[in-house]
C-alpha cells in the first residue's frame, strides 16, 4: 500500500519562469527504503521540503502531495509535525538544545505529550540508538556522527510514518556514514517505516534500496529498482558513474548478467578475470620544498580542556595535493584552522612557504600567500547575490574554473550545497593563494562537480600551487591526491601515496580497492579494475 504519493507536482521559485520541478510523480510503499539520486542543483532537496509541509520553500505548486490517504495540505498540524519525520544536511542546522536527553524529547514536549510517555519514548529511544553513554552530554560536545545519530532519533522519538534524510552522510565520516545508512535501513526493517533519502554517496544507499529514482533538471527520469535503474543507464551517463563501484564496473565491461551491487558482489564479479596488478606508482619526491610545516604542535580549546592536537608533526610539499582523512572529532579542521592562523596552538611551530606563521603581520599571510575554504561555507557569503559575491573577491568570468553565469542573481542561501560549495571555492581561488585549505570541498556535488574540482586542484598543482584537504570523500581524493594522510586522536598516523595507502587499508578505503582485494594489486579507483579487464576507463 502507498504511503506517500506525489501526482504531478511542479513548483516555481518566487520571480522565476524555468520550473524547479516539473511534472513529479511517484509513491512510496509502506515500509520500503528509498533513494532519490541526481545531479547537484536537480531539485532533490525542493522537492523533499514540498513533502514536509513545515520546510516548504516559497513558491507556486502544482499538482497534489497525498499521505496517508490524505491531501497533504488537510493534515492537522500534529499529524503533519509528527508523522513525516525530517533530517537535514547538517547536524548542527537541526540542533536546538543544549543537552543530548533535552533534544531527545524536544519534539514531544512541543505537542504537549504526557510526561510519562515522553520518559518511555526517550528510553527506549535511546537504548535502540545506543545513546545512553552521552544521554546527559552537551550537545556541542558531540561528533558529527552522533549529532547525525541523535537528529534521527529525536525525529523517531515522533512516531513517524515517513522518514526524509536529505543528503544525511555528507558531514559523516565513512564508518559513521555506513553505521547511519544501516541504522536507518533497520528501522524499515524492524519498525516498517518508509525511508525517502536524498545521497550522492551511493556506495552504501543504493544496495540496501527497495527503490531508486533519479531526478535530473527537475524532471523524474527514472524509478524502479537500483538494478532495473542501473540496467537502463546510458554506458558514458555521468549518472552511471555515481553509481556502486561494483555496478559501474560491470556495466563498463558489458555484463549481461545481473547488475552486481555490493563489494562482496563485485569481487564475486571479477573473478571470471585473469589476476594482474597495477603498475607502481613513482617514488615520492624526497627533495621537494616544504610549503606548509608543523612541527610537534598542541592545541586545546580550554585550559582544562583536553588536547585536540597532540605533537602534531608533518609537511605538505610544494606542488602536491595532500588529502587529510580520520574520523568526526579527531582534530583535522583544527589542524587546518591552525594553519590558517584562525587558531594559536600552545605549543610547536607553524611554518607557511618556510616562515613561521607568527612572523606575517598585517594580514600578509592571505594576501597571495595562504587562503582556507571551511567547512560551512556559508560563512564565506557576505552579498546578496553569487554576481556581487564574485564580483567583491575580484573574480571576474573569464577566470572562473566553470561556468556560473546561470547563477549569477540568485542569492548565495538559494542555491544548492554543491552550489554553495563551488562559489566559496571560486572566492577562496579569487585570491591566488601558493597554499590552499580545504574542509570538505565535496560536500553536497555530484560526480560531474567533484571531477571538475579534481581537475581544478590538479591544474593548481601544476602551476606550483600546494592544496592540503581534509576530506570524508574517499573517493575524491582517490581522484585527486598526491599523498594521503590518517588523522587519528590528534595526530597522524600515516602518509603515503594512494595506492599503497588505500591497500593497506580497511574502512578507510575505496570500494574499488576492497573489490579488488587479493585478486587485481594497486588498484585505487573502479578505473583501475576496468583498466585490469580489458576495458576503458570512464
Amino acid at each position: 500500500m502507498a504511503l506517500l504519493t506525489a501526482s504531478g507536482v511542479s513548483f516555481y521559485y518566487p520571480g522565476e519562469n524555468k520550473p524547479a520541478l516539473s511534472d513529479i510523480s511517484f509513491s512510496l510503499e509502506s515500509g520500503t527504503f528509498n533513494v532519490l539520486a541526481g545531479s547537484t542543483g536537480s531539485g532533490k532537496t525542493t522537492l523533499l521540503r514540498l513533502i514536509k509541509r513545515e520546510l516548504a520553500p516559497l513558491g507556486d505548486m502544482s499538482g497534489s502531495i497525498v499521505f496517508d490517504g490524505k491531501e497533504q495540505s488537510k493534515l492537522s498540524e500534529r499529524e503533519s509535525a509528527m508523522k513525516i519525520g525530517f533530517v537535514m544536511q547538517r547536524p548542527d542546522q537541526q540542533i536546538v538544545c543544549d543537552k543530548v536527553w533535552h533534544e531527545l524529547v524536544f519534539g514531544l514536549e512541543n505537542v504537549g505529550a504526557d510526561k510519562s510517555y515522553i520518559a518511555l519514548r526517550a528510553a527506549e529511544t535511546a537504548s535502540y540508538f545506543g545513546i545512553t553513554e552521552w544521554y546527559e552530554q552537551a550537545t556541542d560536545k558531540l561528533s558529527g556522527g552522533q549529532k547525525q545519530l541523535l537528529n534521527v532519533a529525536s525525529v523517531m522519538m515522533t512516531d513517524p510514518g515517513l522518514l526524509i534524510l536529505d543528503e544525511p552522510t555528507a558531514q559523516l565520516d565513512p564508518i559513521a556514514a555506513s553505521d547511519l545508512i544501516a541504522t536507518v535501513k533497520k528501522l524499515c526493517t524492524d519498525m516498517g517505516l518508509t525511508v525517502l533519502m536524498c545521497e550522492h554517496r551511493l556506495d552504501e544507499a543504493v544496495p540496501l534500496a527497495d527503490r531508486l529514482m533519479i531526478l535530473e533538471n527537475g524532471k523524474l527520469t527514472h524509478n524502479g529498482t537500483p538494478g532495473e535503474v542501473i540496467a537502463s543507464l546510458d554506458k558514458d551517463s555521468e549518472l552511471l558513474m555515481s553509481m556502486p563501484a561494483a555496478a559501474r564496473i560491470a556495466a563498463a565491461l558489458d555484463s549481461q548478467g545481473e547488475i552486481p551491487l555490493t563489494v562482496s558482489e563485485g569481487r564475486r564479479f571479477i573473478s571470471r578475470f585473469p589476476k594482474a596488478d597495477m603498475p607502481t606508482e613513482c617514488a615520492d619526491r624526497e627533495d621537494a620544498r616544504k610549503a606548509l610545516e608543523f612541527e610537534n604542535v598542541y592545541f586545546r580549546y580550554t585550559k582544562s580542556g583536553r588536547d585536540i592536537l597532540k605533537g602534531l608533526t608533518f609537511s605538505a610539499k610544494r606542488g602536491e595535493i595532500l588529502c587529510i582523512l580520520g574520523a568526526n572529532g579527531c582534530g583535522k579542521s583544527t589542524a587546518i584552522m591552525s594553519a590558517a592562523g584562525l587558531l594559536r596552538p600552545y605549543a610547536g611551530k607553524i611554518k607557511v612557504l618556510g616562515k613561521s606563521i607568527k612572523d606575517y603581520k598585517n594580514r600578509t599571510l592571505y594576501t597571495n600567500c595562504l587562503a582556507m575554504l571551511p567547512q560551512d561555507v556559508q560563512t564565506c557569503f557576505l552579498k546578496s547575490s553569487v554576481r556581487e559575491e564574485l564580483n567583491d573577491s575580484g573574480v571576474t568570468a573569464d577566470r572562473l574554473p566553470f561556468d556560473m553565469t546561470a547563477l549569477y542573481d540568485m542569492h548565495p542561501y538559494d542555491l544548492s550545497g554543491g552550489e554553495q560549495q563551488l562559489l566559496a571555492l571560486a572566492k577562496v581561488l579569487g585570491s591566488e593563494p601558493e597554499v590552499l585549505l580545504l574542509d570538505e570541498p565535496t560536500k553536497g556535488m555530484d560526480i560531474t562537480l567533484r571531477r571538475k574540482t579534481a581537475d581544478i586542484l590538479k591544474s593548481l598543482k601544476a602551476d606550483g600551487k600546494t592544496v592540503v584537504l581534509v576530506t570524508h570523500d574517499i573517493e575524491f581524493a582517490a581522484l585527486c591526491a598526491d599523498r594521503c594522510a590518517m588523522f587519528f586522536e590528534g595526530e597522524l598516523t600515516s602518509v603515503a601515496q594512494p595506492q599503497e595507502f588505500f591497500a593497506r587499508n580497511t574502512f578507510y578505503t575505496t570500494a574499488a580497492c576492497r573489490i579488488a582485494r587479493g585478486h587485481f594489486g594497486g588498484v585505487v579507483t573502479a578505473g583501475d579494475i576496468i583498466s585490469l579487464c580489458g576495458g576503458e576507463r570512464a
